[in-house]
């Protein structure tokens, strides 16, 4: 599924240090041997069930998963929770090692950035408010308005199949924001990352809100970094990733989440 417009990359020059400053929490006990560098890697600060704050610590399948090959491949982080359209220019401008934001792998991106192995398969949903009964798979899109984050696949959807559907796109820079204008009856549909729609439905009983029709694309999301830049980490990364898949570990960060 996730979701991200590359006009994001255009923000490079004014992505700043104080953007990425005052945001940052720490692995949690993650060590590197003596003198390795310590990496600033982020991840999208607002987008469950992948990387969220609860009691003031993060927590979410991304963080997990790049905490766990931390610690497996040995090496030091920093994790910088930051809005997404700030990432990839922050990749980009040398502010950012690396990112690990649900962030859809895609031929446009790898024009400036270098991709692990997909960690995961995800897939883009139509959501609605939980009483339309008007739309109920992408037939019925045509004339509507859509609610879309900033910067996602699923803007980048709405962009490419705009003049198709003759839509209106109401853009946000966070997903309760996004969520909410469909809840409030302010758009009629939003596009969003399935195991991000689930999740939501599933823990937030005042949702109001359902999946309509069947998944629009299957994409794979990976660990990103600046192309040509931190060859080394995206490598342990790949390492890692493959012994969390092999010893099972992997499954069961998922599994806490979406429950697959």
């Amino acid at each position: 599924m996730n979701k991200r417009s590359l006009v994001s990359i255009l923000l490079a020059s004014v992505v700043s240090v104080g953007l990425l400053a005052g945001c940052g929490t720490s692995n949690n006990d993650t060590k590197a041997d003596g003198g390795n560098k310590k990496y600033i890697i982020a991840c999208d600060s607002k987008f469950a069930p992948f990387s969220f704050e609860e009691n003031n610590k993060y927590k979410g399948i991304d963080v997990e998963i790049l905490d766990a090959i931390a610690k497996e491949e040995k090496f030091e982080y920093e994790l910088k929770p930051m809005d997404f359209k700030g990432i990839i220019p922050g990749l980009t401008s040398n502010q950012l090692d690396g990112a690990i934001a649900a962030m859809t792998i895609t031929d446009e991106r790898k024009e400036s950035l270098d991709f692990s192995e997909g960690y995961f398969e995800s897939g883009l949903s139509i959501v609605v408010n939980k009483n339309n009964t008007s739309i109920n798979g992408l037939n019925d899109l045509n004339g509507k308005s859509a609610s879309i984050k900033n910067g996602t696949a699923g803007a980048k959807f709405a962009e490419d199949n705009q003049s198709k559907y003759g839509l209106k796109v109401n853009y946000f820079d966070d997903s309760p924001s996004m969520f909410q204008a469909v809840e409030n009856g302010n758009a009629d549909f939003l596009l969003e990352d399935y195991p991000v729609i689930a999740y939501k439905i599933k823990v937030d009983s005042g949702a109001k809100l359902k999946i309509v029709g069947d998944k629009l694309d299957t994409v794979n999301y990976g660990f990103a970094v600046k192309k040509g830049a931190n060859a080394e980490l995206l490598k342990k990364f790949n390492e890692g990733l493959k012994k969390l898949k092999d010893s099972g570990k992997y499954n069961e960060i998922v599994d806490q989440y979406i429950g697959k």
